[in-house]
């Protein structure tokens, strides 16, 4: 089941186009009360002639019950299909920092009509088959066991306390060069758990192929432990990407933090970091000198304590020229006051331009809306070189600034490089 962002979930009308089990309503009904959490990723609201619905919010991804059902929440982006919107989730979440997505090859995902959850394990596949290639790596693994011959250091102790009557046996330590260290039994747990989870038979096959080259090795007994145990260096630097996506799919909160039984999987993403994230990827790759989500300035002070952190989303720097931006994953309206753009935003790009002295110009940046047009508001109008707030729209399709008539030195700057 396909939704969008801010689309709707509901029981009663098998014909309705959003129809779910009432049992499973339910299970996510719970996933959203009972943690504070989760009831970003979906609200429960009444609609008329619907009855109680969940709606999506502004959280992507896969949620996936007990029962099986597999909802697929993706980005709201006008006049754009399903498969094209989905495609360019995937784009978003490659430029996502320390995150598995990064490596990802899209030319093998292009053609292909794959449910979401099925596109991430191709993708941990992919990165697997990768390591494999190269060698699974071994480690010595200490181990003791009571054998009937000596072998490596004898442990006293355990010798009396064990074999005081066997005296044929011997309790030692040894050590052996074995694969079946932290990382690899991390990697096979996350094999047998996704076999359960994927219903594509290719996804299937690949899984039980790579099992047959994990069978020497052990499944993980307590997973957040073997993650501690990850040994990260420059000889484990293969092991990096598949791990993340370990991580990613057995711990299930690297980007969704969620408890409670009732629902099976979650993996979900803010669109608003998303939106940051792929607007912050295009004017680096355009050669701009780019900083996200600078931390330095607070808006107040207490005891010479900075209090109130102050976090822009976009720092652009050109010499000593600087620039501010935020992004905004929202579509302005015509039909809301100053077109949808909130009073709290200006107030947060004022702060931001009165902190940071070389900005003069400052930008709230919206994903593309044919509708609407770019505006600029000044400050302090009697200033000479106030304070410029302008809005600008980001076309995600095309990944580029949707041009206009305005003169616009971020613009200016893109065209320079």
């Amino acid at each position: 089941m396909i939704l969008k962002e801010y689309e709707s979930l509901q029981y009663k009308d098998k014909a309705k186009p959003h129809f779910i089990k009432e049992e499973t309503f339910l299970a996510i009904e719970k996933f959203v009360l009972d943690n504070e959490e989760t009831a970003q990723y979906l609200k429960i609201t009444t609609k008329k002639g619907f009855g109680k619905v969940l709606q999506a919010q502004n959280y992507v991804g896969v949620i996936q019950t007990k029962d099986g059902t597999t909802i697929e929440i993706l980005p709201k982006i006008q006049n754009i299909s399903e498969e094209k919107s989905k495609d360019i989730l995937i784009k978003m979440l490659k430029t996502l920092k320390k995150s598995p997505f990064k490596n990802c090859n899209m030319a093998h995902l292009k053609s292909a009509k794959m449910p979401l959850l099925e596109i991430f394990i191709t993708m941990f596949l992919e990165e697997l088959a990768a390591l494999v290639r190269k060698g699974i790596k071994s480690d010595y693994i200490t181990k003791e066991e009571n054998l009937k011959f000596l072998k490596g250091k004898l442990k006293i102790g355990e010798q009396i306390k064990q074999n005081t009557i066997h005296k044929e046996r011997f309790f030692v330590e040894f050590q052996e060069f074995l694969s079946d260290r932290a990382e690899n039994r991390l990697i096979k747990t996350t094999l047998q758990y996704l076999y359960k989870k994927s219903k594509l038979n290719a996804n299937q096959q690949r899984i039980r192929e790579f099992l047959f080259v994990f069978d020497e090795i052990s499944v993980c007994k307590d997973i957040k432990n073997d993650f501690l145990h990850v040994k990260p260096n420059r000889q484990m630097k293969d092991y990096e990407h598949v791990l993340l996506w370990c991580k990613t799919f057995l711990l299930e909160n690297s980007f969704s933090p969620y408890k409670g039984n009732d629902i099976a999987f979650a993996l979900l993403f803010d669109m608003n970091l998303l939106f940051e994230s792929y607007v912050g990827d295009y004017l680096k790759k355009k050669g701009l000198h780019v900083k996200l989500q600078d931390a330095k300035h607070h808006l107040a002070y207490e005891n010479e304590s900075g209090r109130f952190r102050l976090k822009p989303d976009i720092l652009i720097y050109d010499e000593e020229e600087l620039l501010i931006a935020d992004t905004k994953w929202k579509i302005l309206s015509k039909e809301k006051t100053n077109e949808g753009i909130s009073q709290p935003d200006m107030y947060q790009l004022y702060a931001y331009g009165t902190k940071y002295e070389a900005c003069q110009e400052m930008y709230l940046i919206y994903p593309k809306d044919n509708d609407i047009n770019t505006r600029r508001f000044v400050f302090n109008k009697e200033k000479e070189g106030s304070l410029v707030l302008n809005t600008l729209f980001f076309d995600v399709e095309k990944k580029c600034f949707v041009k206009n008539d305005k003169e616009y030195r971020l613009l200016e700057l893109i065209e320079k490089v």
